[in-house]
């Protein structure tokens, strides 16, 4: 593969900015992502360099954000981790009851989609997940919108699979998320 997967760096928020923007532009972003394009645009430069900080190697460590860079240094897509404990305020409004990761802000270009760099964002995303030792991440999990089947399909090729859960869609209790997970596999 010609493209370059790693994590961002805390100075890369111009280009943090326009991928999102890119990915809220999709045609599947109303069930993709949590936020509209128009919520983000008007988004003041702090927001986005705290939050390129944030998913860096320099920020709190409870985040990261990964990226496929291609050889020409356009960024084609992203995928965000963030750790969740059973310690810690509950994210997204609800308690968890073992050291996980949860994966957010899955998105590749429509151009560079079935050259597989999604394959490639979540091996990074999950292998840096596992490595964690402070503490052991116990499972890896996903939500995804009831009516986004070409994303399902791809997170249950990769070895993610439904647990049952599901929970209402922000802003659309009538639809549901549910949520996919990884288990922690003996000896990693």
């Amino acid at each position: 593969m010609e493209h370059v997967v790693r994590t961002v760096r805390a100075d890369e928020w111009p280009q943090v900015r326009e991928l999102r923007l890119s990915a809220l532009r999709d045609p599947v972003a109303s069930v993709a992502f949590l936020e509209t394009y128009e919520q983000s645009v008007s988004r003041p430069d702090a927001f986005w360099q705290e939050r390129a900080l944030n998913a860096s190697e320099a920020g709190s460590g409870d985040v990261r954000q990964f990226v496929a860079v291609a050889p020409d240094g356009r960024w084609e897509g992203s995928v965000t981790v963030l750790i969740e404990r059973p310690d810690a305020d509950p994210a997204f409004g609800e308690e968890v009851e073992v050291h996980q990761a949860h994966v957010v802000g899955v998105f590749v270009r429509p151009q560079a989609r079935g050259a597989g760099l999604a394959d490639e964002l979540f091996r990074a995303a999950t292998d840096w997940a596992w490595s964690l030792t402070g503490p052991r991440i116990e499972r890896v999990r996903l939500y995804v919108h009831e009516d986004n089947p070409r994303a399902a399909a791809f997170y249950r090729r990769i070895g993610f699979v439904p647990t049952g859960r599901t929970v209402p869609m922000p802003g659309d209790p009538s639809a549901r998320e549910i949520e996919h997970a990884v288990e922690r596999a003996d000896g990693l």
